[in-house]
């Protein structure tokens, strides 16, 4: 199977349940802002330096695919659950033990890997802004949401974690 496949060239796309869409429409932007900050997650991941940052945003690569799915899903099935918001939470208060209280706001760009993070953490949060337009139209698990919420303070966490 070759790369192109043409289907798109009338402006539509196809959703992982099968149904065609414009490439401009609400859900498209919600998972393209994610596959976006999946892009740059990758290349922080390339430039990090501490094996447990490139672990864990290796990790939730793997998540932002099952989020993409779900929201290029017209179905009610949910791929992101309480549980993969609990377990962010709980990644996030490890990583948060190991760091100085934070005292003033800071400036990204002290490594690449974090100048990396913090424009993936930017990214999410924009993505999260698309897809509370989409729930303004469509439904949308509450745990998207939230998980996006967290994914962009882990983001903060790790960048300070690998520029410490």
């Amino acid at each position: 199977m070759g790369v192109y496949t043409k289907t798109g060239d009338n402006g539509t796309t196809g959703l992982f349940t099968g149904e065609r869409v414009d490439k401009d429409s609400i859900r498209v932007e919600a998972y393209g802002s994610v596959d976006e900050a999946n892009s740059f997650l990758g290349l922080a991941r390339a430039f990090a330096k501490k094996e447990e940052v490139i672990e864990q945003i290796h990790s939730i690569q793997k998540i932002s695919m099952l989020l993409m799915a779900e929201l290029a899903s017209k179905s009610s099935k949910e791929y992101i659950t309480r549980k993969h918001i609990d377990d962010i939470e709980s990644i996030i208060d490890n990583f948060e033990k190991k760091l100085p209280p934070l005292t003033a706001f800071i400036t990204p760009g002290d490594t690449s890997a974090g100048a990396a993070l913090d424009i993936a953490r930017t990214t999410i949060r924009k993505a999260e802004r698309r897809v509370l337009t989409l729930h303004h139209h469509e439904a949308v698990s509450k745990y998207v949401t939230i998980y996006l919420n967290r994914l962009s303070d882990l983001c903060f966490v790790l960048m300070r974690y690998e520029e410490l």
